[in-house]
């Protein structure tokens, strides 16, 4: 039995050690890895960030509170404030407020006139003269001739040289040239079925985004619901500043992130936004174009033809620099052209005596001026009002 003995002892000495072996294996495994390794969905083992793991993010913490890793009670942050918003000044007031701006603008007109035509004896120099003043103000040639046809007949019959009868007939006969009759109501009005759609079109430089942005302000005003297009995707800042408009007022902007996307894309984009939103008015922006590139004139047809796909477009607002005289006609009459003007929207108005423009606009395009900019300030843009505008001029 002695062999058999010393097996036994081999046996479980052989036992110990490896017992001992695993013992000493699961306490190194341990030591080193920690708890037990997570899986991901996959199964595969969530490692340090090296290249081939898979990170498994931790949930944030609820909004408003913040993590207190030493077991204690979450602690609540204080909420950031609410941004107050700016209440822009109501327009129907604008213009008799901006109107001693406008009378400082525009009196060199009716100055110079009321000089010429108190004159006794008025002869043929001094029509001439009146004339040029007249051509000089952007009223157009015929408008021109209209008016001193009128004034010389007035003079003439009445044989008259009174300062303030000269100033009363010179009043009437420029508020008839304006035509007070034309409706120069912004059409803002939500259908049943969908928002207000406004195109705004115009060439480089003439302050039209500046312009969509102080319109929001001008409907925020009056308690509409509205929302930006911005779909002038050529410049990036554009849809920034316009963005930054509507901040202001809580006017929401449908924009795209990418630089040259398709203006029709996003303008389709607003549109849809706005009638799923149920807003009242969708301001649409568009790039400034040349009116002698043919390409870009033909883009502003595909805006208008994209977004009637969504809802019909109710008023094409062009905006006009006041200070470019002929060629902003001829600017216009290229617009007109490609779509249809219901509207014009004269800027930079404050410094100029370029007053005249009004009457060649409207004659030329058969649409009235609607909306006048008079500052650079964010509510100095007013509904156009003809007795007002005249007032000023005459003085």
């Amino acid at each position: 039995m002695g062999p058999i003995n010393e097996l036994w002892e081999i046996l479980t000495l052989v036992t110990v050690v490896v017992l001992g072996g695993l013992a000493l294996l699961v306490a190194l495994v341990r030591g080193r890895g920690g708890d037990t390794a997570t899986l991901d969905r996959d199964g595969r083992t969530a490692g340090d960030g090296s290249e081939g793991d898979v990170l498994v993010e931790e949930p944030p913490a609820p909004s408003g509170e913040v993590e207190n890793r030493g077991g204690g009670v979450a602690v609540e942050e204080p909420e950031a404030p609410t941004p107050t918003l700016e209440r822009p000044d109501s327009a129907r007031g604008r213009l008799q407020r901006l109107r001693a701006r406008l009378a400082r603008s525009n009196t060199a007109i009716g100055q110079a006139l009321l000089s010429l035509l108190s004159r006794g004896g008025l002869d043929e120099q001094a029509w001439e003269d009146v004339e040029d003043t007249l051509l000089a103000s952007d009223l157009g040639v015929e408008a021109t001739q209209e008016l001193v046809d009128s004034l010389r007949t007035r003079v003439k019959v009445e044989g008259t040289s009174d300062v303030q009868q000269v100033r009363q007939w010179l009043y009437d006969d420029l508020l008839r040239l304006v035509d007070p009759s034309l409706d120069r109501r912004i059409a803002a009005s939500r259908s049943a079925e969908h928002p207000a759609v406004i195109l705004v079109v115009g060439v480089n430089g003439t302050g039209k985004t500046t312009t969509v942005g102080k319109l929001g302000r001008v409907l925020v005003a009056e308690d509409k619901d509205v929302l930006f297009g911005a779909a002038d995707t050529f410049r990036a800042a554009a849809a920034d500043q316009l963005q930054t408009w509507g901040e202001r007022v809580g006017v929401p902007t449908v924009r795209s992130h990418t630089e040259g996307a398709d203006p029709a894309s996003v303008a389709y984009d607003a549109v849809r936004g706005g009638v799923e939103a149920e807003v009242d008015v969708v301001l649409v922006d568009t790039a400034g174009r040349l009116h002698t590139k043919r390409g870009l004139m033909d883009e502003l047809g595909k805006i208008k033809r994209v977004v009637e796909k969504v809802a019909p477009v109710g008023e094409v607002l062009l905006v006009l620099d006041a200070t470019t005289g002929q060629n902003g006609m001829r600017q216009a009459e290229e617009f007109a052209k490609e779509v249809a003007i219901t509207g014009i929207v004269l800027t930079k108005m404050d410094g100029t005596a370029k007053g005249g423009i009004v009457v060649n606009v409207q004659r030329k395009l058969g649409v009235p001026v609607k909306l006048i900019g008079l500052g650079e300030g964010p509510d100095d843009l007013a509904p156009f009002d003809p007795e007002a505008f005249v007032g000023a001029i005459v003085g």
